[in-house]
């Protein structure tokens, strides 16, 4: 190949990757202007990307997605499965979208207690009219070496955000929460002045990570599991964690 042939490739091989990049941002601001215009009620639009999916793509608000065709004019919520490797590729965006950085956790806004050593540690997200927070908290307590932090979130309604706030308020929180919920020891009513902004902190990062029920634990990795896990099973996952920690 000449000199003049290879710039001459060079060329036409910039100027279509040129043109394909402005067809890309056209079919993005084509996207954004028609659900700004059609679907003003529609939340804050943070990203729009292709899907692998020819002619499907990613709206992003937040940590919700839908998708939509190249002009905006269709639109459609739920699921996108690829067939071949029979992954649920909305879920895997969503998972990733709302992973969960252990160590950037808002320590104080959690309700914290250390057995042992405390050298392993969890994060929950409970209510304090759960049933089955309760009976993972009982199952919390038989735990070693590990530091636990407790979100309180007051997701139930009823007497929810009162029993929440009296937690919070009272002398010694963590020993107030577990005596409710391990003992059914009524909180004493809080009284005067109390600092439970932590409580809508809570809610609010429930929301963000999209946290909808209770119990719900975190392990240090990020890894999520939703329900009153067991014991045993809780201390597999730490064991799990341990090893792929040392691998590392």
């Amino acid at each position: 190949m000449t000199s003049f042939s290879r710039a001459a490739t060079a060329a036409l091989l910039g100027a279509l990757s040129l043109a394909f990049a402005g067809t890309t941002l056209a079919d993005e601001a084509a996207i954004r202007k028609t659900l700004a215009d059609r679907m003003p009620g529609l939340p804050k639009i943070d990203e729009v990307s292709k899907t692998s999916m020819p002619g499907l793509w990613e709206v992003r608000m937040g940590t919700d997605v839908v998708y939509s065709d190249d002009t905006g004019n269709y639109i459609i919520e739920g699921s996108l499965f690829e067939t071949k490797t029979k992954s649920d590729l909305t879920k895997a965006r969503i998972d990733k979208l709302t992973a969960i950085d252990f160590d950037q956790l808002p320590v104080k806004d959690a309700l914290v207690v250390k057995q042992g050593t405390g050298a392993r540690k969890i994060a929950v997200f409970a209510d304090p009219n759960c049933g089955y927070c309760k009976r993972l908290e009982k199952d919390l307590l038989t735990l070693k070496d590990v530091t636990i932090y407790t979100y309180v979130i007051p997701i139930l309604g009823g007497d929810s955000p009162a029993k929440s706030r009296d937690i919070w308020c009272a002398k010694d929180s963590m020993k107030t929460w577990r005596n409710w919920m391990i003992d059914g020891a009524q909180p004493p009513k809080s009284i005067g002045e109390c600092d439970s902004t932590a409580i809508s902190r809570n809610s609010e990062l429930a929301r963000k990570y999209k946290v909808n029920g209770t119990p719900a634990i975190v392990f240090e990795d990020g890894t999520r599991s939703p329900g009153a896990m067991p014991a045993a099973a809780i201390e597999k996952q730490l064991g799990a964690q341990k090893v792929s920690s040392s691998k590392g």
